[in-house]
């Protein structure tokens, strides 16, 4: 598997050679894909109606660890571009499979195996598809072969099969990029700014970015900070930023009294594809207000903090 960096890539020839591969590899058959609205799936998405049609169906999972409104917004998206996707109402098995967990490995095997072997297993045997189409990209198999953190989309480069183990063959047309060839193809593609130039989100969504058990409460809680701090950083000009819920309550007061609460940690990277990273240096005023909002408008938080270490050693996401 040869890199193709962002200065050797002709997104023409690209596109052609990936719509033409996906199109022998599926043959007459039926492939399903998986949407979750970041570059990634959107431009593999793309890829894949070109080159199937009506023969790829498209679903998005609805986890219950996604961003406010999401599945919605993403199928709202992709029905202008004459893309019907599917909303799978999953997330009751997907917190009974994260319940009582908390070391992070095991919460992304939970996430991959429910997804891949539990909700996709049981798609492809009532469409009756033989391939998955996703969108893995290289820096996730770095990370995973490196043993930095477990991608829960890299199989093959670990030794697994999942025709064997699934059921199904996984077409991953986008694996020889990185984040920033991968923008370049979505806007090839005739993908919207708002997708092409999003910014990523990592593959087991919020669940990613909390710290110890994952539940539909801490879930919430974190999703709501997410809003404020996307909607305060939108104009940074940053690579990616988020919020991330700790485990630990921590001593705080409200009104003279002790609230013993919640902490959240914002980040923020200046980075181009996501293998080296920067905190960004955010103004003052700028954190005071996050701090400020997400204390006020998130209930049980009282503690704001804002990470400072570069990648590496630090990792984007927490988990």
């Amino acid at each position: 598997m040869e890199e193709i960096t962002v200065e050797a890539l002709n997104t023409k020839d690209f596109i052609e050679q990936k719509v033409d591969e996906i199109s022998r590899t599926v043959g007459d058959g039926l492939a399903i894909n998986a949407l979750s609205g970041g570059v990634d799936s959107s431009a593999v998405t793309m890829l894949g109606h070109r080159a199937l049609g009506d023969r790829l169906r498209t679903y998005f999972i609805d986890n219950g660890i996604m961003r406010q409104g999401e599945p919605e917004r993403i199928a709202s998206i992709f029905k202008k571009l004459d893309v019907n996707v599917e909303i799978i109402d999953a997330r009751t098995e997907f917190f009974d499979a994260l319940s009582g967990i908390t070391d992070p490995e095991e919460k992304r095997e939970a996430i991959t195996q429910t997804f891949y072997r539990d909700v996709f297993g049981r798609l492809v045997k009532e469409s009756g598809a033989k391939h998955l189409l996703q969108g893995t990209i290289l820096t996730d198999v770095d990370e995973t072969v490196a043993g930095i953190k477990r991608q829960h989309n890299v199989f093959e480069q670990l030794g697994i099969d999942p025709e064997k183990t699934f059921g199904y063959r996984i077409i991953e047309p986008l694996i020889q990029l990185r984040k920033d060839g991968v923008r370049r193809v979505a806007e090839a593609l005739g993908l919207p700014e708002s997708v092409y130039n999003r910014m990523p989100f990592p593959g087991p969504a919020l669940a990613a970015r909390v710290i110890g058990e994952v539940t539909p409460e801490r879930i919430e809680t974190v999703r709501l900070a997410t809003v404020i701090t996307e909607e305060e950083l939108r104009d940074v000009g940053a690579f990616q930023y988020m919020a991330i819920l700790h485990s630990d309550r921590v001593t705080g007061m409200r009104n003279g009294e002790r609230d013993y609460g919640m902490q959240i940690e914002i980040r923020c990277w200046d980075s181009v594809d996501a293998r080296v990273a920067k905190p960004t240096r955010l103004a003052y005023d700028l954190l005071d207000r996050l701090a400020d909002r997400i204390t006020n408008e998130v209930p049980g938080v009282v503690s704001v903090t804002y990470g400072i270490a570069t990648k590496p050693p630090s990792t984007m996401e927490a988990i």
